[in-house]
Protein backbone atom coordinates (compact mmCIF):
# COMPACT_ATOMS: atom_id res chain seq x y z
CA UNK A 1 0.00 0.00 0.00
CA UNK A 2 1.43 3.69 -0.84
CA UNK A 3 1.60 6.38 1.08
CA UNK A 4 -1.84 8.17 -0.88
CA UNK A 5 -3.55 5.14 -0.43
CA UNK A 6 -2.43 4.93 3.71
CA UNK A 7 -3.67 8.80 3.98
CA UNK A 8 -7.15 7.66 2.21
CA UNK A 9 -6.98 4.73 4.75
CA UNK A 10 -6.86 7.60 7.51
CA UNK A 11 -8.99 9.70 6.60
CA UNK A 12 -11.70 7.21 6.03
CA UNK A 13 -10.92 6.07 9.96
CA UNK A 14 -11.35 9.56 10.90
CA UNK A 15 -14.62 9.91 9.01
CA UNK A 16 -16.00 7.30 11.15
CA UNK A 17 -14.75 8.25 14.48
CA UNK A 18 -16.12 11.79 13.85
CA UNK A 19 -19.41 10.76 12.48
CA UNK A 20 -19.82 8.41 15.60
CA UNK A 21 -18.85 11.38 17.66
CA UNK A 22 -21.03 13.48 16.78
CA UNK A 23 -23.82 10.48 16.63
CA UNK A 24 -23.06 9.97 20.40
CA UNK A 25 -23.09 13.93 20.87
CA UNK A 26 -26.73 13.83 19.51
CA UNK A 27 -27.81 11.27 22.08
CA UNK A 28 -26.64 13.18 25.01
CA UNK A 29 -29.57 15.28 24.41
CA UNK A 30 -31.92 13.14 22.25
CA UNK A 31 -32.62 9.69 23.80
CA UNK A 32 -34.06 6.60 22.47
CA UNK A 33 -34.15 8.02 19.06
CA UNK A 34 -30.89 5.99 17.45
CA UNK A 35 -32.23 5.05 14.03
CA UNK A 36 -33.30 8.66 13.53
CA UNK A 37 -30.05 10.01 14.71
CA UNK A 38 -28.12 7.83 12.45
CA UNK A 39 -30.28 8.89 9.45
CA UNK A 40 -30.29 12.75 10.35
CA UNK A 41 -26.20 12.60 10.57
CA UNK A 42 -26.22 10.84 7.64
CA UNK A 43 -28.27 13.54 5.45
CA UNK A 44 -26.62 16.11 7.35
CA UNK A 45 -23.11 14.63 5.68
CA UNK A 46 -24.73 13.85 2.11
CA UNK A 47 -25.30 17.90 2.20
CA UNK A 48 -29.04 17.38 1.95
CA UNK A 49 -31.94 19.08 3.27
CA UNK A 50 -34.57 17.12 6.00
CA UNK A 51 -38.28 16.92 5.86
CA UNK A 52 -38.74 15.32 9.54
CA UNK A 53 -42.51 14.42 10.24
CA UNK A 54 -43.93 13.66 13.85
CA UNK A 55 -46.59 14.36 16.75
CA UNK A 56 -45.99 17.63 18.57
CA UNK A 57 -43.47 17.19 21.50
CA UNK A 58 -41.51 14.58 20.25
CA UNK A 59 -38.08 16.01 19.81
CA UNK A 60 -38.38 17.36 15.95
CA UNK A 61 -37.32 21.16 17.00
CA UNK A 62 -34.44 20.02 19.88
CA UNK A 63 -32.46 18.14 17.15
CA UNK A 64 -32.16 20.79 14.67
CA UNK A 65 -30.78 22.86 17.71
CA UNK A 66 -28.99 20.45 19.31
CA UNK A 67 -27.23 19.88 15.50
CA UNK A 68 -26.39 23.30 14.88
CA UNK A 69 -24.58 23.53 18.57
CA UNK A 70 -22.74 20.34 17.70
CA UNK A 71 -21.39 21.53 14.64
CA UNK A 72 -21.25 25.32 15.56
CA UNK A 73 -23.39 26.75 12.90
CA UNK A 74 -25.58 29.66 12.72
CA UNK A 75 -29.32 28.72 12.84
CA UNK A 76 -32.31 30.75 11.73
CA UNK A 77 -35.69 29.51 12.67
CA UNK A 78 -39.10 29.60 10.35
CA UNK A 79 -42.49 29.14 12.18
CA UNK A 80 -44.57 28.66 9.51
CA UNK A 81 -48.59 29.74 9.71
CA UNK A 82 -50.52 30.72 6.97
CA UNK A 83 -50.12 34.61 6.49
CA UNK A 84 -46.27 34.19 6.06
CA UNK A 85 -44.99 35.98 3.20
CA UNK A 86 -42.41 34.66 1.06
CA UNK A 87 -40.61 37.70 1.82
CA UNK A 88 -40.53 37.14 5.37
CA UNK A 89 -38.05 33.92 4.73
CA UNK A 90 -36.00 35.28 1.99
CA UNK A 91 -35.71 39.17 2.76
CA UNK A 92 -37.26 42.15 0.95
CA UNK A 93 -35.83 45.82 0.13
CA UNK A 94 -36.14 48.56 2.42
CA UNK A 95 -36.22 51.93 1.83
CA UNK A 96 -33.55 54.32 2.92
CA UNK A 97 -32.72 57.92 3.84
CA UNK A 98 -28.98 58.80 4.32
CA UNK A 99 -28.77 60.91 6.91
CA UNK A 100 -27.01 63.83 5.25
CA UNK A 101 -28.97 64.48 2.60
CA UNK A 102 -32.60 64.02 1.19
CA UNK A 103 -31.50 61.16 -1.55
CA UNK A 104 -33.14 57.59 -1.31
CA UNK A 105 -32.13 54.17 -2.11
CA UNK A 106 -33.63 50.27 -1.72
CA UNK A 107 -31.24 48.43 0.06
CA UNK A 108 -32.18 44.36 0.30
CA UNK A 109 -32.20 42.73 3.97
CA UNK A 110 -31.67 39.00 3.75
CA UNK A 111 -34.07 36.87 5.73
CA UNK A 112 -33.48 33.96 7.78
CA UNK A 113 -33.18 31.77 5.10
CA UNK A 114 -29.47 33.79 4.94
CA UNK A 115 -28.02 30.86 7.74
CA UNK A 116 -25.82 27.31 6.97
CA UNK A 117 -29.00 25.95 8.95
CA UNK A 118 -32.80 26.79 8.26
CA UNK A 119 -35.01 25.48 10.51
CA UNK A 120 -38.90 25.93 8.71
CA UNK A 121 -41.11 24.80 11.79
CA UNK A 122 -44.33 23.15 10.56
CA UNK A 123 -43.99 23.90 7.09
CA UNK A 124 -47.26 22.53 5.95
CA UNK A 125 -48.68 25.50 8.07
CA UNK A 126 -47.57 27.99 5.30
CA UNK A 127 -49.25 28.49 1.87
CA UNK A 128 -47.57 27.33 -1.37
CA UNK A 129 -46.96 30.53 -2.58
CA UNK A 130 -44.52 30.84 1.12
CA UNK A 131 -43.50 26.84 0.41
CA UNK A 132 -42.36 27.55 -3.14
CA UNK A 133 -40.17 30.49 -1.66
CA UNK A 134 -37.94 27.94 -0.33
CA UNK A 135 -37.68 26.04 -4.02
CA UNK A 136 -34.62 28.20 -5.50
CA UNK A 137 -32.76 27.81 -2.11
CA UNK A 138 -32.81 24.45 -1.78
CA UNK A 139 -32.12 23.38 -5.51
CA UNK A 140 -30.02 26.46 -6.22
CA UNK A 141 -28.31 27.35 -3.52
CA UNK A 142 -29.14 31.22 -3.99
CA UNK A 143 -32.41 33.90 -3.49
CA UNK A 144 -33.00 35.95 -6.45
CA UNK A 145 -34.71 38.93 -5.34
CA UNK A 146 -35.73 42.12 -7.95
CA UNK A 147 -33.60 40.40 -10.59
CA UNK A 148 -30.73 39.84 -8.48
CA UNK A 149 -29.37 36.67 -7.16
CA UNK A 150 -28.03 36.86 -3.38
CA UNK A 151 -25.48 33.15 -3.08
CA UNK A 152 -26.35 31.58 0.42
CA UNK A 153 -23.87 29.95 2.86
CA UNK A 154 -22.03 27.16 1.76
CA UNK A 155 -22.80 23.81 3.27
CA UNK A 156 -26.42 24.96 3.66
CA UNK A 157 -29.43 22.86 4.97
CA UNK A 158 -33.44 23.24 5.16
CA UNK A 159 -34.62 21.22 8.31
CA UNK A 160 -38.71 20.87 8.12
CA UNK A 161 -40.92 19.54 10.05
CA UNK A 162 -44.66 19.01 9.95
CA UNK A 163 -47.48 17.07 12.30
CA UNK A 164 -49.20 14.45 10.02
CA UNK A 165 -52.11 14.76 12.50
CA UNK A 166 -52.94 18.69 11.68
CA UNK A 167 -55.10 18.97 8.78
CA UNK A 168 -56.86 22.23 9.41
CA UNK A 169 -54.91 25.11 7.99
CA UNK A 170 -52.68 22.92 6.55
CA UNK A 171 -51.27 22.97 3.16
CA UNK A 172 -49.82 19.87 1.88
CA UNK A 173 -46.53 20.44 0.21
CA UNK A 174 -46.26 19.30 -3.65
CA UNK A 175 -44.41 16.66 -5.10
CA UNK A 176 -41.91 19.17 -6.42
CA UNK A 177 -40.72 20.27 -3.57
CA UNK A 178 -40.79 17.18 -1.35
CA UNK A 179 -38.50 15.77 -3.96
CA UNK A 180 -36.00 18.21 -3.17
CA UNK A 181 -35.35 16.73 0.49
CA UNK A 182 -32.85 14.20 0.63
CA UNK A 183 -34.54 12.12 3.33
CA UNK A 184 -38.77 12.17 4.81
CA UNK A 185 -37.59 11.06 9.20
CA UNK A 186 -40.18 9.46 11.13
CA UNK A 187 -40.04 10.74 14.62
CA UNK A 188 -41.36 7.81 16.59
CA UNK A 189 -42.92 8.06 20.00
CA UNK A 190 -40.19 6.82 22.30
CA UNK A 191 -40.21 3.77 24.39
CA UNK A 192 -40.98 3.76 27.91
CA UNK A 193 -37.09 3.65 28.99
CA UNK A 194 -36.78 6.50 27.13
CA UNK A 195 -39.37 8.84 28.58
CA UNK A 196 -38.09 7.63 32.18
CA UNK A 197 -34.28 8.40 30.73
CA UNK A 198 -36.41 11.92 29.15
CA UNK A 199 -37.69 12.86 33.30
CA UNK A 200 -34.15 13.18 34.09
CA UNK A 201 -32.18 15.01 30.81
CA UNK A 202 -35.36 17.61 29.93
CA UNK A 203 -37.25 18.66 33.44
CA UNK A 204 -35.39 21.29 34.12
CA UNK A 205 -33.21 22.55 31.76
CA UNK A 206 -32.52 22.53 28.28
CA UNK A 207 -30.19 20.13 26.83
CA UNK A 208 -29.14 21.70 23.85
CA UNK A 209 -27.37 24.08 25.70
CA UNK A 210 -24.74 22.15 27.35
CA UNK A 211 -23.84 21.08 23.97
CA UNK A 212 -20.74 21.31 23.01
CA UNK A 213 -19.80 22.00 19.35
CA UNK A 214 -17.50 18.41 18.34
CA UNK A 215 -16.84 19.45 14.51
CA UNK A 216 -15.69 22.92 13.07
CA UNK A 217 -17.26 24.17 9.54
CA UNK A 218 -13.82 23.36 7.93
CA UNK A 219 -14.32 19.89 8.88
CA UNK A 220 -17.44 19.48 8.04
CA UNK A 221 -16.65 20.51 4.32
CA UNK A 222 -13.72 18.20 4.24
CA UNK A 223 -15.71 15.29 5.17
CA UNK A 224 -18.03 16.50 2.99
CA UNK A 225 -15.89 16.72 0.23
CA UNK A 226 -14.29 13.12 1.12
CA UNK A 227 -17.77 11.62 0.44
CA UNK A 228 -17.32 11.78 -3.43
CA UNK A 229 -14.24 10.01 -3.25
CA UNK A 230 -16.16 7.07 -2.19
CA UNK A 231 -16.03 3.91 -4.90
CA UNK A 232 -19.42 3.13 -6.40
CA UNK A 233 -19.19 0.63 -8.63
CA UNK A 234 -20.72 -0.22 -11.91
CA UNK A 235 -22.99 -3.13 -10.09
CA UNK A 236 -23.84 -0.90 -7.51
CA UNK A 237 -25.11 1.62 -9.80
CA UNK A 238 -27.12 -0.81 -11.67
CA UNK A 239 -28.71 -1.80 -8.22
CA UNK A 240 -29.78 1.40 -7.49
CA UNK A 241 -31.44 2.13 -10.40
CA UNK A 242 -33.20 -1.03 -10.41
CA UNK A 243 -34.83 -0.34 -7.04
CA UNK A 244 -35.69 3.00 -8.30
CA UNK A 245 -37.53 1.13 -11.45
CA UNK A 246 -39.09 -1.30 -8.80
CA UNK A 247 -41.10 2.09 -7.71
CA UNK A 248 -42.39 1.87 -11.21
CA UNK A 249 -43.15 -1.64 -11.09
CA UNK A 250 -40.53 -2.32 -13.37
CA UNK A 251 -39.14 -5.30 -11.00
CA UNK A 252 -38.00 -9.46 -11.49
CA UNK A 253 -40.16 -10.54 -9.09
CA UNK A 254 -43.72 -10.51 -10.95
CA UNK A 255 -45.77 -10.26 -7.50
CA UNK A 256 -43.79 -7.32 -6.55
CA UNK A 257 -44.43 -5.60 -9.92
CA UNK A 258 -47.90 -5.99 -10.02
CA UNK A 259 -48.12 -4.94 -6.44
CA UNK A 260 -45.97 -2.03 -7.40
CA UNK A 261 -48.04 -0.93 -10.47
CA UNK A 262 -51.48 -1.70 -8.53
CA UNK A 263 -50.62 0.80 -5.47
CA UNK A 264 -48.17 3.63 -7.04
CA UNK A 265 -49.18 6.29 -9.50
CA UNK A 266 -45.77 7.63 -9.55
CA UNK A 267 -42.35 5.96 -8.82
CA UNK A 268 -39.18 7.48 -7.01
CA UNK A 269 -37.73 9.93 -9.54
CA UNK A 270 -33.97 10.35 -10.75
CA UNK A 271 -32.98 13.22 -8.05
CA UNK A 272 -34.36 10.10 -5.81
CA UNK A 273 -31.64 7.51 -7.72
CA UNK A 274 -29.06 10.68 -6.84
CA UNK A 275 -30.10 10.58 -3.20
CA UNK A 276 -29.42 6.97 -2.45
CA UNK A 277 -26.27 7.11 -4.10
CA UNK A 278 -25.19 10.26 -2.48
CA UNK A 279 -26.47 9.08 1.17
CA UNK A 280 -25.10 5.61 0.66
CA UNK A 281 -21.66 7.01 0.65
CA UNK A 282 -22.13 8.53 3.94
CA UNK A 283 -22.96 5.10 5.28
CA UNK A 284 -20.08 3.83 3.68
CA UNK A 285 -17.57 5.89 5.40
CA UNK A 286 -19.64 5.86 8.58
CA UNK A 287 -18.62 2.05 8.67
CA UNK A 288 -15.11 2.60 7.75
CA UNK A 289 -15.46 1.52 3.65
CA UNK A 290 -13.90 3.41 0.77
CA UNK A 291 -16.44 1.72 -0.98
CA UNK A 292 -20.62 1.38 -1.45
CA UNK A 293 -22.10 -2.23 -0.68
CA UNK A 294 -25.37 -3.58 -1.00
CA UNK A 295 -26.50 -2.94 2.69
CA UNK A 296 -25.72 0.72 2.56
CA UNK A 297 -28.29 1.28 -0.50
CA UNK A 298 -30.58 -0.81 1.94
CA UNK A 299 -30.34 1.03 4.63
CA UNK A 300 -31.15 4.71 3.38
CA UNK A 301 -33.51 3.49 0.87
CA UNK A 302 -36.70 3.97 3.52
CA UNK A 303 -35.72 7.69 4.42
CA UNK A 304 -34.78 8.46 0.41
CA UNK A 305 -37.46 7.00 -1.15
CA UNK A 306 -40.62 6.94 0.99
CA UNK A 307 -41.26 11.01 0.37
CA UNK A 308 -40.92 10.27 -3.87
CA UNK A 309 -43.57 7.91 -3.95
CA UNK A 310 -47.56 8.76 -5.01
CA UNK A 311 -49.76 6.18 -4.22
CA UNK A 312 -52.88 5.47 -6.72
CA UNK A 313 -56.11 7.48 -5.43
CA UNK A 314 -57.64 3.79 -4.47
CA UNK A 315 -54.80 3.15 -2.26
CA UNK A 316 -54.89 6.38 -0.12
CA UNK A 317 -58.63 5.60 0.17
CA UNK A 318 -58.13 2.44 1.18
CA UNK A 319 -55.34 3.59 3.72
CA UNK A 320 -52.27 1.56 2.42
CA UNK A 321 -48.75 2.21 4.27
CA UNK A 322 -46.54 3.42 1.83
CA UNK A 323 -43.60 2.87 4.32
CA UNK A 324 -45.11 -1.14 4.57
CA UNK A 325 -45.16 -1.02 0.32
CA UNK A 326 -42.16 -0.24 0.27
CA UNK A 327 -40.34 -2.11 3.08
CA UNK A 328 -41.83 -5.32 0.53
CA UNK A 329 -40.53 -3.66 -2.62
CA UNK A 330 -37.08 -3.50 -1.12
CA UNK A 331 -36.97 -6.66 0.08
CA UNK A 332 -38.07 -8.15 -3.62
CA UNK A 333 -34.78 -5.62 -4.51
CA UNK A 334 -32.36 -7.01 -2.22
CA UNK A 335 -33.14 -11.31 -3.28
CA UNK A 336 -32.90 -10.00 -6.87
CA UNK A 337 -29.31 -7.97 -6.17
Amino acid sequence: MNASQNDFSGQVERFKTDATQLKQTLEKAIVGQPQLINEFVTAILAGGHVLMEGLPGLGKTHLTKVIAGALGLTLSRVQCTPDLMPSDITGSEILLTRPDSVAQSFEFRPGPIFSSLVLVDEINRATPKTQAALLEAMQENQVTHAGNRYPLPRPFWILATQNPIELEGTYPLPEAQLDRFLFKLKVDFPSADALTQLIDLTLDEEPANRITTVLDHTRIENMMGLCKEVVIASEIKQAAVALILATHGESPDAAIAATAKHHIRYGASPRGLQSLLRSARVQALCDGRAHVALEDLESVALPALRHRILLSLESEMTGTNSDSLLKEIISAWKRHS
